[in-house]
């Protein structure tokens, strides 16, 4: 059966001529990530490095051919992943821009609800379900965009990420965007203030992701964070996403390249199917 695709594709290409007509979007995409890179990859990756060490006493025993600082380096590099903590921390880097970029999509619906845009699309003679779809699909391919930036930003500074891995990491990335960005819609539509979105937004977003692995590995965590980390989709994305950029493997059970891709997608149909549910049920009273 035939279905117009019209409202769809032209919500997708209103979001993006949108992000692509705001320059200052566009400078905040490849600089806050820049900002975290250097100032806390390189600040940390010189604290997680051997050569930090290399003023510690002599005499201490070791291996033959090996100094001290060659075996604090292999201890790190053991605990992220066969990775050094720059490698370790921008693939994350890369995950959490996808996530924070497609949280922060839904405050375009509470400003499309305060100028009336969301009105005509709620009377639009078009499917509802279409529309919001559309909508959410064009703000992920945006911020899919976004973490692909962030990845090439990384190769320059990064010696550990693989080129040959990043067409499937961004795969992983725009599925956990269609997440996060319905997650963030549905939040939307049943706030009408935009200081209320962001206090919301800034609770549930720093738990998530300061348990998601972006910036220490799942192993280092305490046990109870460990459990919340199991529950949450974000560590999935994270650990696949650095799965396939560097080749470390530091997740926890039962994560893996394909348990990833079925977790991340069957959350991402779920958070879909709602935002479509709760647009279809929105009033244009709301």
């Amino acid at each position: 059966m035939y279905r117009d695709l019209s409202p769809l594709v032209a919500m997708v290409y209103r979001q993006v001529k949108r992000w692509m007509g705001a320059r200052s979007r566009l400078v905040s995409t490849v600089l806050n990530p820049l900002v975290w890179i250097i100032f806390l990859g390189l600040g940390w990756g010189s604290v997680f490095s051997g050569t930090s060490f290399s003023r510690l006493p002599t005499g201490i025993p070791v291996p033959p051919g090996l100094s001290i600082s060659d075996m604090i380096q292999r201890y790190f590099n053991t605990i992220f992943g066969g990775v050094d903590y720059l490698t370790f921390m921008v693939s994350g880097m890369a995950s959490m821009t996808v996530f924070m970029g497609s949280f922060i999509g839904g405050l375009s619906v509470i400003w499309d609800k305060q100028f009336g845009y969301l009105k005509e699309t709620l009377v639009a003679p078009a499917s509802r379900k279409l529309v919001i779809a559309g909508r959410i699909l064009g703000d992920a391919i945006i911020t899919t965009l976004q973490g692909l930036i962030v990845v090439l930003l990384g190769l320059a500074l990064a010696g550990g990420l693989r080129l040959t891995g990043i067409p499937i990491a961004i795969v992983y990335l725009f599925i956990s965007a269609l997440a996060f960005s319905s997650l963030g819609v549905i939040i939307a539509l049943k706030l009408t203030s935009v200081e209320g979105f962001q206090m919301l937004i800034n609770l549930l977003t720093m738990p998530l992701m300061f348990m998601s692995g972006v910036f220490y590995p799942f192993t280092t965590m305490p046990d109870w964070m460990k459990v919340f980390a199991q529950f949450n989709p974000l560590s999935y994305t994270v650990h696949s996403v650095r799965y396939w950029l560097t080749g470390a493997d530091v997740g926890l059970y039962p994560m893996s390249p394909v348990n990833d891709l079925i977790v991340l997608a069957l959350v991402g149909s779920a958070m879909l199917w709602l935002a479509g549910v709760m647009f279809e049920k929105t009033s244009i009273e709301e």
